[in-house]
Order: C-alpha cells, then sequence, then structure tokens
C-alpha cells in the first residue's frame, strides 16, 4: 500500500513539474439533464481545471451487483476503455435513474487523475418492475408531517436511498437519523428542512422511478404531484400557507415564468401536455415556495424498433422493422439515424421493413393524420458494420483443463488488424463478465468462471464498424486436482526398488512432479513429509524409483505447472510395506496367524529399543493411518489388544517415540467358517513351516485344496501344507478351499539367511592386505628381472586396466611383438640353433661385431623365410606337419625327397590359417577355442563342437595375432615387460 501511495505521489510531483502546477486530483462531472424524459439523450462533461492540457477522459456508468449485495461497480462506457479527447460523452435513450463518474489522464506513461464523484441522471418514470409512491402524494411537506414512501415491483427486498440536492454521498433509510425502514416502507423524518431525491433499489438491483421530496421549515409550500402525470389528464397545483389563508394575489410560475396571478391559490390544468412538463413553484406577500419539478407521462403508443442482426456482414445489409402496439392502420414510419432531432431517414406508409448497410444508432417513430400525431420514439438499436477482420480467443496457457487457484489469461486478437485501434467487447456464458479489453487475467480461476466466451473488436474511430463475433472458447474450471498416487510393489523384499507413480489427467499439460517421504516428527505427534532427493525443484517424469528400500515407508506426490507455479493438493498417502524384522524394532503377533474368526483375542506386541510405542493400523482401503484405541484396539503398555467383533483387512505395524518403524504385518478377521493359518511374520529361508486350514466348527471330510500363487500345490484329506525347507521360490500369496468355501489369502514372507556379520570384514581385509603384499613383492621383483631380459614385446599404448601384471588382450588392441615371428621361433629353437637354421634369414646385416645371436635392436629386417611354417613344423615335427591339415603346398617342388619340406625350393609352402593353427598346437583345441584371444565370427556347419574345424571354419582368428602366441610360449607376465 505504501508504495502504490508513493507512485501516486510520483506521478502527481511529476505532473507539477511537467506543467507548472498541481491539478486538482478530481476532475467535477456534471450531467444534462439531470431530470429525463424516457429515451432522451444525457450529456456527460468532465471538468479538469487545464483543458488544454492533453487530456484524454474515461466514462463510467453505476452497474448493480448481480449477487444481490446492494453493491455497485463502475464500468467503463462504449468507446471510451481508451480515454476520449472530448470533454463530453453522450449517452442516448437513457430512460432509466442512473449514476455516472468521469477519470482524467495524460502523459506516457500516462497520470491518471483520481474519479469523480458520482452525478445521478433522474427518471420520474413509473415501472411496473420497481416504483416508489409517496404518501401523501406530494413533492412538498412542511416540517412535523408524516410522509411514508414504499417501494413496489418484481422484488420482496427493498431499500430507500436518498440524495441530498447539496450533497456528495447516498444513504439509506435507518441507516442514519432520517428514517426508520419497515419492510418495503421507509417513514422519514421530518424535524428540519431537507431537499433530497428519493428513489428505490431491489436486492437484485432494479430501480426505481426518482421523486424529488423538499420538507419546509417556513410557512408556505406548493402541493404538487410527487409522480408523473399522464399525458391529457387533469391535475391541480396549489400554493399553501401553514398558519393563514391568501389575502392577496398569488403568483404561479412555470420554468420561472408567471402563468398566473390573481386570487385563486390552485392552478388547474385541464388536459396536461408534454410541454406543461417543469418546475412549478407559487409566490404571495413576498414570501416563496420552494420549486418543484411536475413529469408528464406521454400517453400516446411507442414505437418498437427490431433488428434481424446488430450485425451487418461484409459486403452486405441488415432489416429493420418499426411497428406500433395496438396495431392499427394509417401508420406511416419515420426512420433516424443518429440524434432524434436530425432529418428522417426514409419514410414509408407501411410497416414494412428497410434494409440499411451502415452502421450507426437508428430509432424510429409512427405518425399519422394531417397535422401528424407522433408516436413515442422507440429505443434506439445499434447496429455495426463487420469489417473483413477476424476476431480470435485465445487462452494462455492453452490447458484443456483449468484447475481452481490457477492463473490465466483470455486475449482477444484481431487477425491483420495493423496498426488500426481497436476497442474489444466480451460475451460470456459464465458470471464474470471481462471489461471492454483486448486481455482479462485471471489471477486466480474459480467454478463462476467455466463458460463459453467471445469478442469482437470496433475500430476506435469508426464507433459502429466492427468485427464479427469470434468463435466461443469453453473455459472449464475444476476442483483443484487431487493427483493419483501409486507405488509398486506395495510389499518388498529387502534393499529392493520401489516405483513411485504420480497421475494426472492430462499429463502433457506441463505437469512438474515433486515426490515427498513421511518422516515421523521427534515430538511422536504428528508426521512431516520430507522431499525426496533430486526433487526440490520438481521432475519432468510422472515417476520416481527409490533404490535399496529396506523399512516400511509412507510417500506422497504432488503436481505443479505455469508460472507462477500452481499447486495441487499433496496426494493421499500409499505405504510401502516391509515384512523384514530386526531387533531394534519389531512387531509380533499373538496367536502367530495372519487370519482370525471374529471374536477371536489377538493381541499385537513392540518389541525393540524404545519403552515407549505406538500400534498404527491402515486399512487398504482406506485412506488415513490411525493408532491403536477406540473403536478397534486397546492400547496398554507396548501391546495393543484389537477388538475382532466385525471383519477386517489391516496392514499393522509399530513406530517408537523415536520414530523407528517395525515389520509390517496384514491381518485379516473373517466372520465366515474357515481360514488359513499361515504365519504373520517371515519364515527364515532353511526353516519348515506349516500352513493349515482351519473351520470355526466342524471338522474336514473330504479333499482340501492348497494353493500358491492360485496354483494347487496339495490336493488330498490332509488339512495341513508341510514345507521342509522354506525357499525364496515358496514367497507369495497362500488360501485353502474346501466343499466349495474358500479362506480368504494370505501372504507369506520368506527372508533370506543373513550374511555373517559385517563387522568382521575391515579385520579380514587388513589381513588379507598384509599376505597378499608378502606374496606380491618377491614375485613382483623376479618377474620384472625377468622381463628385463626379454626384448621382443613391446607395448606402445598402454591400457587403462589398472591390473599390470597380465595382458589385457580386449583393450590393449595395440600391443604387438617387435620382430613378428622370430622372437617366438627364437624362443622355441634357442637364438644361436635359430640364426643358422634354414628357414631364417637375414637380408640386412647389422653392422654388430657380435654374430652369435640376433641382434633384435639393429637387424630390422630380419624375418623367417616362410612365416608360420618352420614354426609349426618346429613344433610339430616337419614330417607330422607336411600331412596336417591345417599344412598347404600350392607349388611342388621337385625334390624327391618328400620326408620333409624342403624349404629352399617350395617357397609357397603356407599354413592355411596362419597364428590359428599354431596357437591351436600348443594351447590344445577344445581349450583354445574359448580362449579371450580367439574369435569365431562365422560359425561353420560343422557339427563336432569340441574343435576348430580348420576347413570349414575359414575365418576362424586370433584376436591379437603373435601377441597371443608369444604370451602363450613365455608367459603372461614375463611377457608383458619384453621389449
Amino acid at each position: 500500500m505504501g508504495h502504490a501511495l508513493l507512485g501516486v505521489f510520483g506521478l502527481f510531483l511529476l505532473n507539477t513539474l511537467l506543467y507548472g502546477h498541481a491539478e486538482d486530483p478530481s476532475p467535477v462531472i456534471t450531467v444534462s439533464p439531470s431530470w429525463l424524459s424516457a429515451g432522451a439523450s444525457v450529456t456527460l462533461n468532465c471538468r479538469v481545471k487545464d483543458p488544454s492540457a492533453g487530456w484524454k477522459f474515461y466514462w463510467y456508468k453505476m452497474v448493480p451487483d448481480p449477487s444481490g449485495n446492494f453493491y455497485y461497480s463502475y464500468e467503463l462506457l462504449p468507446g471510451s476503455s481508451s480515454g476520449t479527447e472530448q470533454d463530453s460523452y453522450i449517452v442516448h435513450g437513457q430512460t432509466h435513474t442512473a449514476g455516472y463518474r468521469c477519470r482524467a489522464g495524460r502523459g506516457d506513461p500516462e497520470y491518471q487523475s483520481y474519479t469523480s464523484q458520482s452525478k445521478f441522471v433522474w427518471s420520474s418514470d413509473i415501472h411496473s418492475s420497481a416504483s416508489l409512491t409517496v404518501s401523501p402524494d406530494r413533492a412538498q411537506h412542511f416540517t412535523s408531517d408524516s410522509v411514508s414512501l414504499s417501494c413496489e415491483g418484481n422484488s420482496t427486498e427493498w431499500r430507500v436511498r436518498r440524495l441530498l440536492t447539496e450533497g456528495r454521498y447516498r444513504s439509506d433509510c435507518s441507516s442514519y437519523w432520517w428514517g426508520i425502514m419497515t419492510g418495503s416502507t421507509c417513514n422519514i423524518k421530518t424535524d428540519s428542512s431537507s431537499d433530497a431525491v428519493y428513489w428505490c433499489e431491489s436486492r437484485s438491483g432494479e430501480i426505481s422511478n426518482a421523486v424529488n421530496i423538499t420538507v419546509q421549515d417556513g410557512d408556505m409550500i406548493l402541493l404538487s404531484p410527487a409522480r408523473p402525470v399522464t399525458e391529457g389528464h387533469s391535475v391541480s397545483l396549489s400554493c399553501r400557507l401553514k398558519r393563514r389563508k391568501f389575502d392577496s394575489i398569488v403568483f404561479f410560475y412555470h420554468n420561472e415564468k408567471v402563468i398566473q396571478s390573481d386570487s385563486r391559490w390552485e392552478l388547474n390544468i385541464s388536459a396536461v401536455s408534454k410541454s406543461d412538463e417543469g418546475f412549478y413553484k407559487c409566490r404571495h406577500s413576498g414570501r416563496e415556495s420552494a420549486q418543484s419539478w411536475m413529469s408528464v407521462q406521454a400517453n400516446r403508443p411507442k414505437a418498437e424498433l427490431r433488428a434481424d442482426d446488430r450485425d451487418i456482414p461484409v459486403g452486405g445489409s441488415v432489416t429493420l422493422t418499426c411497428s406500433v402496439k395496438p396495431s392499427s392502420s394509417g401508420w406511416k414510419y419515420f426512420w433516424y439515424r443518429g440524434e432524434k432531432t436530425s432529418e428522417p431517414l426514409s419514410s414509408q406508409l407501411s410497416a414494412g421493413p428497410i434494409r440499411v448497410s451502415e452502421g450507426g444508432v437508428y430509432w424510429c417513430r409512427g405518425g399519422r393524420g394531417e397535422p401528424v400525431y407522433y408516436t413515442e420514439s422507440s429505443d434506439p438499436v445499434t447496429i455495426y458494420k463487420i469489417s473483413p477482420n477476424k476476431a480470435v480467443v485465445t487462452l494462455q496457457p492453452n490447458w484443456s483443463e483449468v484447475y481452481r487457484g490457477e492463473r490465466i489469461t483470455l486475449r482477444c486478437e484481431i487477425t491483420d488488424g495493423g496498426d488500426t485501434e481497436w476497442e474489444y467487447e466480451w460475451r460470456t456464458t459464465s458470471s464474470e463478465k471481462p471489461p471492454d479489453q483486448n486481455e482479462h487475467s485471471i489471477t486466480s480461476v474459480t467454478r463462476s468462471h467455466s463458460g463459453d466466451y467471445r469478442c469482437k473488436g470496433r475500430k476506435k474511430h469508426t464507433q459502429h464498424s466492427s468485427t464479427g463475433w469470434s468463435d466461443p472458447i469453453k473455459l472449464t474450471v475444476s476442483d483443484k486436482l487431487l493427483p493419483v498416487f501409486t507405488v509398486s510393489p506395495s510389499w518388498l523384499s529387502a534393499g529392493d526398488s520401489v516405483t513411485l507413480n504420480c497421475s494426472v489427467e492430462d499429463p502433457s499439460a506441463g505437469w512438474k512432479f515433486y515426490w515427498y517421504k513421511m518422516v515421523p516428527d521427534p515430538s511422536y505427534t504428528y508426521y512431516s513429509y520430507e522431499q525426496l532427493p533430486g526433487s526440490s525443484s520438481g521432475t519432468e517424469q510422472d515417476s520416481y524409483i527409490v533404490h535399496g528400500q529396506t523399512h516400511t515407508a509412507e510417500y506422497s506426490c504432488r503436481a505443479g505447472r505455469g508460472d507462477p507455479e500452481y499447486r495441487s493438493y499433496n496426494s493421499y498417502p500409499k505405504f510401502v510395506w516391509s515384512a523384514d524384522f530386526n531387533s531394534s524394532a519389531s512387531l509380533t503377533v499373538s496367536p502367530d496367524s495372519a487370519q482370525h474368526f471374529t471374536s477371536d483375542s489377538v493381541s499385537l506386541s513392540c518389541e525393540g529399543n524404545s519403552t515407549e510405542w505406538e500400534v498404527m493400523k491402515f486399512s487398504p482401503d482406506g485412506r488415513y493411518s490411525s493408532d491403536c484405541s477406540s473403536p478397534w484396539g486397546t492400547m496398554t503398555g507396548s501391546t495393543c489388544n484389537i477388538n475382532t467383533d466385525s471383519s477386517s483387512d489391516a496392514v499393522y505395524w509399530c513406530e517408537s517415540e523415536s520414530g523407528e518403524i517395525t515389520n509390517a504385518v496384514n491381518i485379516t478377521v473373517q466372520d465366515g467358517d474357515m481360514i488359513l493359518l499361515s504365519p504373520a511374520r517371515p519364515v527364515t529361508e532353511g526353516h519348515s513351516v506349516s500352513l493349515s486350514c482351519k473351520f470355526r466348527s466342524q471338522t474336514f471330510d473330504s479333499t482340501v485344496f492348497f494353493y500358491h500363487n492360485e496354483k494347487v500345490i496339495q490336493s488330498d484329506s490332509r488339512w495341513e501344507l508341510n514345507i521342509s525347507a522354506v525357499s525364496k521360490s515358496d514367497e507369495g500369496f497362500y488360501k485353502c478351499r474346501h466343499s466349495g468355501r474358500e479362506s480368504a489369502q494370505s501372504w507369506m514372507s520368506v527372508q533370506v539367511v543373513s550374511r555373517p556379520d559385517s563387522s568382521s570384514f575391515p579385520v579380514l581385509l587388513v589381513v588379507g592386505l598384509v599376505c597378499g603384499i608378502v606374496l606380491v613383492i618377491p614375485l613382483l621383483v623376479l618377474f620384472c628381472y625377468r622381463a628385463s631380459k626379454d626384448s621382443c614385446f613391446v607395448r606402445p599404448v598402454q591400457s587403462e586396466s589398472a591390473n599390470a601384471d597380465h595382458v589385457d588382450h580386449e583393450n590393449d588392441h595395440y600391443s604387438a611383438l617387435s620382430h613378428g615371428d622370430v622372437c617366438l621361433y627364437e624362443t622355441i629353437r634357442d637364438r644361436q640353433e635359430a640364426e643358422h637354421d634354414s628357414c631364417f634369414v637375414r637380408p640386412v646385416q647389422s653392422e654388430s661385431a657380435n654374430t652369435d645371436h640376433v641382434d633384435h635392436k639393429n637387424d630390422h629386417y630380419s624375418a623367417l623365410s616362410h612365416g608360420d611354417v618352420c614354426l609349426y613344423e618346429t613344433i610339430r615335427d616337419r614330417q607330422e606337419a607336411e600331412h596336417d591339415s591345417c599344412f598347404v603346398r600350392p607349388v611342388q617342388s621337385e625334390s624327391a625327397n618328400t620326408d620333409h619340406v624342403d624349404h629352399k625350393n617350395d617357397h609357397y609352402s603356407a599354413l592355411s590359417h596362419g597364428d590359428v593353427c599354431l596357437y591351436d598346437t600348443i594351447r590344445d583345441r577344445q581349450e583354445a577355442e574359448h580362449d579371450s584371444c580367439f574369435v569365431r565370427p562365422v560359425q561353420s556347419e560343422s557339427t563336432n563342437t569340441h574343435r576348430v574345424d580348420h576347413e570349414n571354419d575359414h575365418y576362424s582368428a586370433l584376436h591379437h595375432g603373435d601377441v597371443c602366441l608369444y604370451d602363450t610360449i613365455r608367459g603372461p607376465q614375463e611377457a608383458e615387460h619384453a621389449q
């Protein structure tokens, strides 16, 4: 409020600086005439001190509140939503009493003045829906006279109001000292002189005719009728003295002109006409009465104007029809557009319609005879010429459903409107009519805003040119949203993940979701909900996963959207139940069964680290939890004795003062004849368990069926189901059936055998680390020593593996042997022997003087003449290798000796599958096939899967070539550190 006042004061000071002086904050409004004849035009004038200083003027009319609370609001008159440059405004066809105000504004941003005081235009015409009568029927009274004002019409609730002629404020009968309201009649007090206008108002907003009553404390008054006189009737006005008689000339005045002056104290008019309407007063011996208005009500018929449409379509016209009731012959009709004083548009000798193609305010009246006798003019009808532009209503945000409390904006948009200035009009079926502006924001919608909204635009400087009505947009406001919340699973095994789901009717409408968990309050009086991690700003997904749930817990959700954000109600909470129990908090059932008969004695006991407990209950079909108290239970210490007089199905658990929650137990109380006796608490894995079917009052005489998850698992005469060693697969729902009758089903939970106490883990970890270090350090020293001797192995790219004790064949793709098969061959045959072998060739001699070994560092081009062939022959024996399926000789040498491979002549001898056969030979086929080095991208059709089919599986290969071969022969740790 303070900021608003400072803002207004700031604008006031700015106005003073710009224009040199401080303006009167309130303009003055005047109305003319103040008393009107039905259908007359009323001119409003808004006066400011400096009318040439760029002011714009805004015009308002008093509108009764439709809620029936005797309140009034002021709505802008047509064409003034953006202000008018003229300081006057004409209201056409005024028929009833009405109040008006004005306001002035100027500048950019616009400074706006205060709103003026209200001014009324009074109508004395009587209407059947609302009328005021005065008793006695005269406009002037002496002080101490008894005067009553009565309201009549369609309403049963009335109030009499008055406005002093020189005053600014309206007041009600009984609200102040001037009257007492009894039913629909006000008895006014005439103790002192006054001059005021009185009228009736109904609770629904109807306004009666107005009566100007003067109370005089002098010696003389004018007796004139308070209500209108009908045209053609006679009327008598008289001058009256309070204490004596008239002894000289009495003067009567009409609108300040003497119309009678003689000894008569009465003025008689035999046939009143409209020209007799006006102000009357009398004077005698220098004393003068107050003046009173005498209204003349026309007795002539009134013309009626009808239009088949108020909007002229583009390039079209509308039909206007004028008629007189009761209908009679001989009438001709006169048509007007604009002021009634203007010349007629046309005349017709019949009541036939006319067609018009221009917008404007139209009137008509009938006339006949010579001289012409005219009817009363019709009520005005405003016709608009439709422009080609189209009005469209938009809703922002554009949601299919809006909830109570949300913020929305309705906007009227004109297509191809260009730079044209528009005024807007709304039509709605709701009880909330938007103001005549292009945008209407509702900060908090209610059901009363529901309805269809349409709008149209009028060109500001062409008052009677408008668009057509837009297509309607339907706004449906629902009660505040309550999301639907689900959890899965509802019963869990320790450590399970739980999925929460928050459902709304329109999930695509920009919702965000907030997730909450029930947190016990330490004061043990209630629960609070804290947000789950990652949901403080809401999640776009309507689901949320809680990992590693171990205990019973309660969750809830809420949805929100928009800016500022609208938030739904919190959903009804849902529980995730855990049947697992621990030493710190547990619930036991006595007797230990999940099902009981009505009238059985059942107790629930809480045990654990706390001394103060509460047993809680939650019905599956309910929405709220309750503690052990009447009517369903009685709490004694840490034990709750539940009442089993009626059947029920509920989940029970214990809560401690410190907020610990026990295992949950689902207990069913049956009023039938049969139940299933099954353990209420979880059964430990590996233990035995017995489930039995029990009758209330008889024994079993035929087959008993036991079901596990709706499947029959035992059907014989035994009434007991025994499981010797329970496993996790035995967990689930159980029930029994006998002779067509069936028990309720109960869940049997199986608790997995717990692992050794985790407290021993640190000791074992320390011991393991010490032993590992003692064993590993000597091995590392040895491996490093041997590895430093090996020059064949190179690893140019190190993998990310943290284990450096082996070759990572999967990640170290670029590991290689520095000299290919040479190192492999030397490893198998011995370096010196291999150097002089027929397989070995040195095309480029190094400069090393030492010829006793191969200089791997300098002899870069040393090679085997036939690659893997010599390696293979060395490992397998030449004669054996020559006939092997791996071996191929595409070109036969001329050598007569077929007992060995002639490496000198048979240059093209080769292995058909390269290193695969070598690797296979060294590691054994079955072992090699499943090795990480071995890859078979194409499977052969061979049915023998225990060996590598070299003939069919042409694409079998080693993943890393010679590396795996070398690794296999030398050992991975030793090979890894080779050069």
